[in-house]
């Protein structure tokens, strides 16, 4: 006979019913109810992530638009801009003397010092092939001097001075220290070489920009955020 010592109620929409069973048929049921559930939470989660999916693509296609239509505009007024201070930049070399491409930045501040414009360029330093003479003498100098404890520093400040960036370049700001210290020295040695790596110097040019400034009510200079990582 069977051991029916296990009653389940089991309900249907408005209907209960009372099933005698075994307490091996209750453990099959209940395996078949716990993997009833795991198919609906599976559908459910699957269902989450496509209403998800959905969501992100809606908004992505909504959003791109936008954006290319800013970028655009951006576009166009640093364009406009750049070319009307064109004839001013034009008219500032003829009066300095200065050759406008000598400048990498320009800027330019309004008669009560409350407005001001940026503009120039970001460059990547960079070096004809005669840089390399250019260090190869610097090193010869350093490398002939005494070593004592005097000339040790000098040597070391030299090489810091003399390391390259990441590309593989010497960076320009380090060459004008280099100089001073040539200079300093009354090495001609050391001021040949010097300046052979500052004649070898060849920036490469990457991105125009443009920053403005006003000044608020405590007389200190403000960026006018122009990007969207500045605006909050």
């Amino acid at each position: 006979m069977r051991n029916k010592d296990h009653i389940i109620t089991i309900k249907e929409t408005d209907m209960t019913e009372k099933v005698e069973m075994t307490a091996e048929e209750r453990q099959e049921f209940e395996a078949f109810r716990a993997e009833k559930e795991k198919k609906r939470r599976e559908q459910e989660r699957k269902e989450q992530r496509k209403q998800y999916a959905d969501m992100v693509d809606e908004e992505i296609a909504a959003t791109i638009p936008q954006l290319r239509e800013l970028s655009e505009r951006i576009k166009q007024v640093k364009e406009a801009i750049f070319g009307n201070f064109d004839t001013i930049l034009g008219m500032k070399s003829e009066i300095t003397g200065v050759a406008r491409d000598g400048q990498n930045s320009h800027t330019f501040t309004n008669s009560d010092s409350t407005l001001r414009v940026i503009l120039g360029v970001n460059t990547i330093d960079g070096y004809r092939d005669t840089v390399e003479d250019g260090i190869a003498m610097v090193k010869g100098y350093i490398e002939s001097l005494a070593k004592d404890d005097a000339t040790k520093a000098l040597v070391n400040a030299v090489l810091r001075l003399l390391s390259r960036d990441g590309q593989g370049n010497i960076k320009a700001s380090r060459v004008l220290q280099l100089r001073k210290m040539a200079e300093d020295s009354g090495s001609e040695q050391f001021l040949e070489g010097v300046k052979i790596i500052e004649e070898a110097y060849q920036p490469t040019v990457s991105k125009k920009f443009i920053r403005a400034q006003y000044k608020n009510d405590k007389g200190a200079w403000c960026y006018i955020p122009l990007g969207m990582t500045d605006v909050d």
